[in-house]
């Protein structure tokens, strides 16, 4: 009895307030999120009418909106195959035995403790300044222009600076995943004659497929977030033609003052970033058995 009475005591010590704090921090607000998507509220006045599921309507039927997420699936997609393609590119020149390698892991890895604000500031410098002046003096017609003054090169622009940043972080965990594969193996498959190609296809890439599955899943959720560089490297622009999703609800919400429908888009985004974070975890319990 005295025992059950002490786990009770320590339950409610050490269970209870993180539950409660988690509760006020995630949940309340996210019920409240839910319950503003059926409203007309603007954010500002202090009355406000249930409209039901026109919020809903609204943003299917919206043009800009589905631009905005067509444009953010296209990004996501060339994210997510440069950034994983390049940082284990990168992994692998690194576990490759090259001199100085911890200094060139550092630099890498670097770009990813940029804080995103700053990052599109500074690249919105190099495209619009530094490199239009090494256009001017070498007489390359594509550096010539800023990237960010077409619609046609901005979205091209967002998307280098979001591998560029990335690729260091995946570099990392692909580094990890390479450096457990097992030397014995690899030796054993160069006695048999295997050349390189053949060590990365059949030797490396199947024992690093762990690796693989949290970089590509990790970058899928952070490109569909990502939302202060698309905001300072082009605000959207030009013409909306690299309006993310995130930042699309960014501008319904707090420029446009219609929370209800900024809060059903940003509704659809936490669906969409769930249901990728399902199957990530599908697939990892998966990998796991098989191993």
């Amino acid at each position: 009895m005295k025992k059950k009475k002490n786990e009770i005591k320590l339950f409610c010590e050490f269970v209870i307030p993180p539950m409660l704090i988690w509760a006020s921090i995630v949940v309340i607000p996210l019920i409240y999120g839910i319950y503003l998507t059926f409203t007309n509220w603007n954010g500002l006045s202090p009355n406000y009418d249930l409209v039901g599921f026109s919020n809903y309507a609204a943003i299917f039927t919206d043009k800009t909106f589905l631009s905005s997420l067509w444009k953010t699936f296209v990004y996501v997609f060339f994210v997510v195959v440069f950034s994983n393609v390049l940082g284990l590119a990168l992994a692998l020149l690194l576990t490759y035995g090259i001199k100085l390698q911890g200094l060139f892991r550092t630099c890498f890895f670097a770009a990813n403790m940029i804080g995103g604000v700053v990052m599109g500031y500074i690249w919105n410098y190099i495209f619009s300044f530094a490199l239009t002046k090494v256009g001017a003096v070498t007489g390359w017609g594509l550096l010539q222009k800023s990237w960010l003054t077409s619609p046609g090169t901005a979205l091209v622009a967002l998307i280098v600076v979001a591998v560029w940043q990335l690729s260091g972080y995946l570099m990392v965990i692909y580094v990890a995943g390479l450096t457990n594969v097992s030397k014995d193996m690899l030796e054993a498959a160069k006695i048999d004659g295997a050349n390189s190609r053949q060590l990365l296809r059949f030797i490396k890439i199947p024992m690093i497929r762990s690796s693989i599955t949290i970089c590509v899943f990790m970058a899928i959720s952070r490109a569909f977030m990502s939302f202060d560089v698309n905001l300072t490297l082009t605000a959207g622009g030009p013409f909306k033609s690299t309006e993310l999703l995130a930042l699309k609800i960014y501008q319904t919400a707090f420029s446009n003052f219609d929370y209800g429908k900024g809060q059903a888009e940003a509704l659809v985004l936490f669906v969409i970033v769930a249901i990728i974070s399902l199957v990530q975890v599908s697939v990892s319990k998966k990998g796991e058995v098989q191993a």
